[in-house]
């Protein structure tokens, strides 16, 4: 079953309520951002896998071989692998809102996955986002409701490459919402409330 694809943290909605996948950052795991979710979206369910790859003991979700540098072929297929995870779950929640949101690491491969396949998620949110590559023109994007935090002063993730990602979300005709700050790669409470208002409206 493609629902055990990942080792995960999850809880089943209540009636009527959205699913959430939230995925971790760099050296983070299925705790990161589990009981966010449940705060942020309450009696909603949540999915939070733990990314199966290591990087000197550090989870991620897809390798890279320096800061910024992806494996290009290694995320083709962890993002197929992230697709058919996300896929089975959705699949036992016909007619439930599904959400997710990531931060760094997680936020790519959200955002790979959102270009593979845009008619997955209803929200996505992409916390500190640094998508290096042209993903070229994605038509199932259109009217998708996206979120992208960003640190203006982030050593990380350069400002210049989130508005890069901005603009070309825009360009799918994405329904996007950029929430920055002055600091550098770390979440700020006002990135949390901008989640919590995103993920609530």
């Amino acid at each position: 079953m493609a629902t055990t694809h990942y080792h995960a943290m999850s809880v089943e909605p209540d009636i009527g309520r959205p699913l959430v996948f939230a995925f971790h950052g760099t050296g983070g795991d299925e705790h990161q951002f589990f009981g966010l979710a449940r705060q942020l979206v309450p009696g909603g369910g949540v999915v939070s896998p733990r990314g199966d790859v290591s990087e000197m003991g550090a989870a991620r979700f897809f390798r890279r071989t320096g800061e910024g540098v992806y494996d290009m072929e290694d995320l083709a297929a962890r993002t197929i692998k992230m697709v058919e995870y996300v896929e089975a779950h959705k699949s036992l929640h016909p007619n439930v809102p599904i959400f997710g949101f990531g931060y760094s690491n997680g936020a790519n491969i959200l955002a790979s996955v959102l270009m593979a396949r845009p008619d997955l998620f209803d929200k996505s949110a992409l916390l500190h986002p640094l998508i290096t590559w042209d993903p070229g023109q994605v038509s199932g994007l259109v009217g998708k409701r996206i979120l992208v935090t960003a640190g203006k002063h982030d050593p990380i993730t350069p400002w210049k490459l989130t508005t890069r990602l901005v603009d070309w979300l825009e360009n799918q005709k994405a329904q996007v919402t950029l929430e920055a700050h002055e600091g550098g790669h770390e979440l700020r409470q006002s990135e949390i409330q901008a989640l919590a208002e995103f993920l609530n409206t």
